[in-house]
């Protein structure tokens, strides 16, 4: 029996160890057994993040912004850095905010790992686990392929950023900014270079990290759905119907209690993620085209940084509202689970129980931006197609 536990304990850290991994490095892993010493580690790493992403990102990158207004090019290069930056640090307050919350979201995890029931359900946990393992992976391919291009090239001469005279007179920064001192003079150039190459990682491990979170707890939501649609449709194991359905509907409460706590900490940050994904998608675009139409001088390691950024960013989207229609789907299941059932063979009074799942199955669980636009793949494409229509207006504009 305790070997038992243990490997499923295991289970559930495997489940969580690439999530737990970056979230760790910028502080923000809300970690179920965090001791005093833990947590202060944790809270001095998220407030050393967010130092760099104040006064290394941010006010730099909008001073920098502020004298190149005007200049359609250089604005539209500045924004697609100092608008990511500024998404970070709402993510990072907001997780910071509510990592008790998700210290709660993490024991249910665990205890639904120690509590699994059969092979079949364990089976389906593992699926969805392994799902939300791949598409963290993925994401931290495409991140570390723009950090590598964007780290790395500069540091050689190459940029892949507009370059202009008032932000680059000499020596190029992976990130377009302007400080109060001279960055082109020796130790202050390599000691703000490094501070950026810092100030990227940590930042882009939270970014990630945060986005791979949501989709680690709605994955295990929908195995755990799975899982109660099929007790429900072999509700006759149970030795009494009344006991069993009992049970059916005290899990199907814990995993509605579970669901508002995961939706109440990203309601708010996904509606913001909205708006940033459509103007950022429309900067992209545009530079894209840009780059494009240069001709001959055109920059081919500029345009595979400018393609991976732009499938990083709709990936993350997209990995929203893809989750947010897996949820709905596993909702309806449920619903036709109990609809389904055999229920003429049932004594009446027993029949009429089945009512109450149903009726509460009917109300469809959605993962919402600001309580207001549900996150499915059609909001996903009109989103799409709305925020490719203004690339031509930008383009225009340019031309």
């Amino acid at each position: 029996m305790y070997t038992t536990e243990r490997m499923k304990y295991a289970d559930f850290e495997w489940a969580t160890k690439l999530n737990r991994f970056t979230l760790s490095v910028a502080g923000l892993w809300p970690n179920i057994h965090e001791n005093t010493f833990n947590r202060f580690l944790s809270n001095l790493r998220a407030m050393f993040l967010l130092f760099l992403l104040v006064f290394v990102g941010i006010i730099p990158a909008l001073h920098s912004l502020v004298r190149t207004w005007g200049d359609m090019m250089a604005t539209v290069d500045n924004l697609q850095f100092s608008l990511p930056l500024l998404t970070t640090i709402i993510k990072l307050v907001v997780v910071w905010w509510k990592k008790s919350d998700l210290v709660l979201v993490l024991n249910t995890i665990a205890n639904d790992w120690s509590n699994a029931k059969t092979d079949k359900e364990l089976h389906v946990m593992t699926k969805r686990a392994q799902t939300a393992r791949v598409v963290t992976i993925f994401g931290y391919i495409l991140m570390g392929v723009g950090l590598f291009l964007l780290i790395c090239l500069p540091f050689f001469g190459i940029s892949l950023r507009y370059r202009t005279n008032i932000t680059d007179p000499d020596k190029v920064l992976p990130l377009q900014s302007h400080f109060f001192y001279d960055k082109n003079q020796s130790p202050y150039f390599e000691l703000t270079y490094a501070a950026q190459a810092l100030l990227l990682i940590m930042s882009a491990a939270s970014y990630t990290g945060v986005d791979n979170l949501l989709g680690l707890f709605i994955f295990h939501l929908c195995g755990q759905m799975e899982n109660l649609k099929e007790r429900i449709i072999n509700i006759k194991q149970f030795k009494n119907f009344n006991s069993g359905l009992a049970v059916i509907v005290n899990d199907h409460i814990q995993l509605i209690k579970y669901f508002d706590i995961v939706e109440s900490t990203f309601t708010v940050l996904l509606l913001g993620l909205l708006l940033y994904f459509g103007i950022l998608f429309c900067l992209y675009g545009f530079l894209i085209v840009a780059v494009l139409t240069e001709g001959r001088e055109m920059s081919k390691i500029r345009l595979i940084y400018l393609i991976s950024g732009s499938l990083n960013i709709c990936g993350h989207m997209c990995l929203y509202c893809v989750v947010g229609e897996i949820l709905v789907t596993q909702c309806e299941e449920i619903y036709r689970a109990a609809y389904n059932y055999e229920w003429y063979k049932l004594n009446p009074e027993e029949a009429r129980t089945l009512i109450i799942i149903m009726i509460r199955a009917n109300k469809t669980l959605h993962i919402t931006a600001g309580k207001m636009f549900p996150m499915t793949l059609s909001m996903f494409c009109n989103l799409m197609k709305t925020s490719a229509g203004y690339v031509s207006i930008l383009l225009a504009r340019q031309g």
